[in-house]
Parts: structure tokens; sequence; C-alpha cells
């Protein structure tokens, strides 16, 4: 058997609510109140699927990658990030 505790005050008090002006349980309220809801999806049409590369191109549009810095990302670069060795040859700004 199921059980659903409902811990936020607000809701607690809109099932009672409406539990009331039905004259039924706060069970039965939310029960149907869900049954609608679901029903409600079934009969939405979905809508277009979003156009991911128009908004991919929008994104580079507004969020640009920096300049490049021409330096190397190598294996002796990581290798300097993890600490495995001493630091390459790479000029500090």
């Amino acid at each position: 058997m199921g059980s659903l505790y409902i811990k936020d005050e607000e809701t607690a008090a809109l099932a009672a609510e409406v539990a009331r002006r039905l004259g039924t349980t706060k069970t039965e309220a939310v029960r149907t109140a869900l049954r609608e809801k679901k029903a409600s999806f079934a009969s939405e049409k979905p809508g277009p699927a979003p156009d991911i590369i128009a908004w991919l191109r929008e994104r580079r549009r507004t969020h640009p990658l920096p300049p490049p810095t021409g330096l190397k990302a190598d294996k002796a670069f990581f290798d300097w990030l993890s600490g495995e060795e001493d630091v390459p040859d790479v000029p500090r700004e």
C-alpha cells in the first residue's frame, strides 16, 4: 500500500479545502486532481522540436570562445597540470 505525506502546509491546506468543497477526503481530492492533470497531458499536442542547431549558433554568437593562445595542450602540459612533471617551457603572462 502506498502512502503520500504532504509536508508543505499550504499544499495540505489546499487539499483540505478542495476536499471540503467536494465533500470527500483529502486523498480523493488529490487523486481526482492528479487524474485530471494526467488526462490533460494526453490531450496536449507536442510542440515543435527545438532547433538545436539554431540554438547552438545563437549560443556561440552570444558566448564566443576566447581567442587562441598559441600554447600547446600536449601531454607535457597535462602532466604539469596534474603535478607529475616539472613546469614545461610555457610562456606565462
